[in-house]
C-alpha cells in the first residue's frame, strides 16, 4: 500500500507539472535563427551549444525554443516554425522515417542524410561525434546481487519486476513493443509511463526494477546504475546531428561554419558529465556550454 501510494504522488506531481507545461511558442521575436531542442537536459545543452557557436561565428541572432518530443520539432522544423534542432540519426530512422533498424552508424546517418533531403528539404549536419542510444537500467546491487550484465540476462527476471519508460518510449517503432519481443520480456505488470525527470527518482525509491532511458545521462554512474548491454543489437544507432532547414541555409550561408565546427566535438563520456553538471551540480546551461567551448577552442 505504501509503494502505490509514493507511487501515485510521482504521478500526481507529474500530471500537475504537465498542466502548467504546455509547449513553447514559436514566435521568433525577429531573431534570425530559432534553434530548438526536444524538451530534456540533453537536448537543451545541445540547443545552446547551437545557438552560442552560430551567435560566435556570425552576426546572426538565434532564438532558442524548448519544445517537446520528436514529432513536435520535426513537424515544426517542416513547417518553418524552428530553423534547427538537433537529432539522432536512429531515432529520425524508426521514429520519422519509419524504417527498420539498421545496425551500421555510417548506413543509417546515409540513408537518413538522403531521405531528409528528398522528403523534407532539411539539410543533415555531420554528427557531433558521440551516440545517445537507449539505454536497459538496472539498480547496480541488483546487477551483482542476480549477476546480470546483459538483457537477456534479466529477461528471466522480468516476471516478477516492474519496468518504468518515458512516454514517448512506449509508441515508438524502436520502442517497447518491439524491445519486449526481441528478448521475450514478460514484466509483472503493465509498464509505468512517466516523465524522464522522475524515472531515476522511480527506479532508486524501488517504485521501479528496471527503466529505460538515456545512455549518456549523468546521473547514471551517480547513483550507481548499471546499463544492461543490449545483446541482440536491438536498438539502432543514435548518432547526435544537427538538422537544419534548406531554405534557412541558403539564406544564411554562414552557418555552414558552425556547423562545421560542431562535427565531431563531443564524445559520449563528454556528453554524459555535461548532463551531469546540469542536472547534478545544478549549473546553468548557458555557463555549462560556454565553459565547454572555450575548453575546446571554440
Amino acid at each position: 500500500m505504501k509503494k502505490f501510494l509514493t507511487l501515485f504522488a510521482v504521478f500526481l506531481c507529474l500530471s500537475l507539472g504537465i498542466a502548467s507545461c504546455n509547449v513553447t511558442s514559436v514566435v521568433s521575436n525577429n531573431s534570425d535563427i530559432i534553434v530548438a531542442s526536444k524538451g530534456f537536459t540533453e537536448q537543451d545543452i545541445l540547443a545552446e551549444l547551437l545557438a552560442q557557436q552560430i551567435e560566435a561565428t556570425s552576426d546572426l541572432t538565434v532564438d532558442r525554443r524548448r519544445l517537446q518530443g520528436t514529432k513536435l520539432c520535426h513537424e515544426a522544423l517542416v513547417a518553418g516554425n524552428i530553423d534547427s534542432y538537433i537529432e539522432y540519426t536512429g531515432t529520425a530512422l524508426t521514429a520519422v522515417l519509419k524504417e527498420s533498424v539498421i545496425d551500421d552508424p555510417r548506413k543509417v546517418y546515409n540513408l537518413v542524410k538522403q531521405a531528409y533531403e528528398k522528403q523534407f528539404n532539411l539539410e543533415v549536419a555531420a554528427p557531433l561525434g558521440f551516440e545517445n542510444t537507449y539505454a536497459v537500467i538496472v539498480r547496480g546491487e541488483d546487477a551483482k546481487k542476480y549477476n546480470i550484465d546483459t538483457i537477456s540476462d534479466a529477461a528471466k527476471y522480468a516476471p516478477e519486476w516492474d519496468i518504468g519508460i518515458g512516454y514517448e518510449f512506449a509508441e515508438r517503432e524502436d520502442g517497447l513493443p518491439g524491445l519486449i519481443k526481441t528478448y521475450d520480456l514478460r514484466f509483472e505488470g503493465r509498464p509505468k509511463s512517466m516523465d524522464l525527470g522522475l524515472i531515476y527518482r522511480a527506479l532508486t525509491q524501488g517504485l521501479v526494477d528496471v527503466v529505460v532511458n538515456n545512455s549518456t545521462d549523468g546521473q547514471i554512474a551517480r547513483l550507481g546504475l548499471v546499463i544492461l548491454e543490449d545483446d541482440k543489437s536491438y536498438f539502432p544507432p543514435y548518432e547526435a546531428a544537427p538538422i537544419v532547414r534548406e531554405e534557412t541555409l541558403k539564406k544564411y550561408p554562414q552557418l555552414q561554419k558552425p556547423l562545421s565546427q560542431l562535427a565531431g566535438i563531443l564524445t559520449a563520456d563528454q556528453m554524459q558529465e555535461l548532463n551531469y553538471q546540469v542536472e547534478g551540480e545544478l549549473r546553468d546551461i548557458p555557463e555549462v556550454v560556454k565553459e565547454f567551448r572555450q575548453s575546446r577552442g571554440l
